[in-house]
């Protein structure tokens, strides 16, 4: 086995330590043959061949190669403005704890160290929805496993979720879900 060792110069990504391969040995890689064959019309005329189009697919070709032979894998970052990972963990551990009557985003702000303002449009910026939405998701999905427990009244699924009544459950739940919470639960029965 013989080992190929580059630098980092791929933005994003770790630096590929090893390229492993055995000489001799012959690999199918569709990837690089449909890669190849799309550069065929470029190499049988290199005075009309686009050098964009070539440049292009060779580095299609050499990213194939790290990822799929060298283990390059892209580094993930939080989005720019967004919460920490550690942030985005507290403020939905806090939340979820806090599922039946809510938590004053405030609170919640604090324990991620960061102003109310800055909190709100972060959290967004991350998980894609406002906290408050990302909560009624989250008691959605919780009603969800409630209405599994046939002993549970629909007024006691909304109760235990956080809704302030069954009117409220079902109208949200038909919001999000498309149907209400008891044509739901029938349908769990069948």
């Amino acid at each position: 086995m013989q080992r190929w060792t580059r630098s980092r110069t791929t933005p994003n990504a770790p630096p590929i330590r090893d390229l492993s391969y055995e000489p001799g040995a012959g690999v199918n890689d569709a990837t690089i043959s449909g890669l190849g064959s799309s550069l065929l019309p470029a190499l049988g005329n290199p005075d009309q061949a686009n050098p964009l189009f070539v440049d292009h697919v060779l580095l299609a070709v050499g990213l194939h190669v790290a990822q799929t032979y060298g283990g390059m894998r892209p580094m993930s970052r939080p989005a720019r403005g967004g919460l920490a990972p550690w942030q985005e963990r507290r403020a939905k551990e806090l939340l979820r704890a806090n599922i039946m009557h809510g938590v004053a985003l405030k609170e919640v702000a604090r324990e991620c160290g960061i102003s109310v303002g800055y909190f709100s449009h972060a959290f967004r910026r991350t998980l894609g929805v406002a906290p408050h939405q990302w909560l009624i998701e989250q008691r959605v999905v919780l009603s969800k496993e409630k209405l599994r427990d046939d002993g549970l009244s629909l007024s006691d699924v909304a109760t235990e979720c956080g809704f302030s009544d069954q009117s409220h459950l079902t109208r949200i739940f038909r919001r999000t879900v498309g149907v209400s919470p008891g044509a739901w639960r029938r349908t769990l029965k069948r």
